[in-house]
């Protein structure tokens, strides 16, 4: 099983669309370990402008992984990308392809909410 830590703090929006980036392009089962940064001052010096950071079991960090090209390359780095779930977010931000489902949402009065 893959193993992340997400540095986070409540109300993170940023954070919340790179959850929904990780479910939709993450192949295999992971385990999302969230560390509220709020309640440490040396985590809000280290992290308090960088968040969301996404961090792997080796400490190794990935910035601004809302940013789903970013996102992508770092997982596919890993051997974690599910590529066809990428080409097909990737076509789907270009334009190329009308919008799919993201895993873990759902849409109401189109509008779409995270589960």
């Amino acid at each position: 099983m893959i193993r992340l830590t997400l540095y986070t703090t409540l109300g993170c929006h940023l954070c919340h669309q790179l959850e929904a980036l990780l479910a939709t392009l993450c192949t295999g089962d992971y385990c999302l370990e969230r560390v509220e940064i709020s309640e440490d001052d040396a985590l809000m010096e280290r992290y308090g402008v960088r968040i969301p950071v996404l961090a792997d079991a080796e400490g190794q960090e990935l910035d601004r992984g809302f940013d789903a090209p970013r996102l992508a390359a770092w997982l596919e780095a890993r051997g974690w990308l599910d590529a066809a779930a990428w080409e097909a977010l990737r076509r789907q931000l270009e334009g190329e392809a009308p919008p799919r489902e993201v895993r873990g949402a759902e849409m109401r009065d189109g509008r779409r909410y995270l589960g």
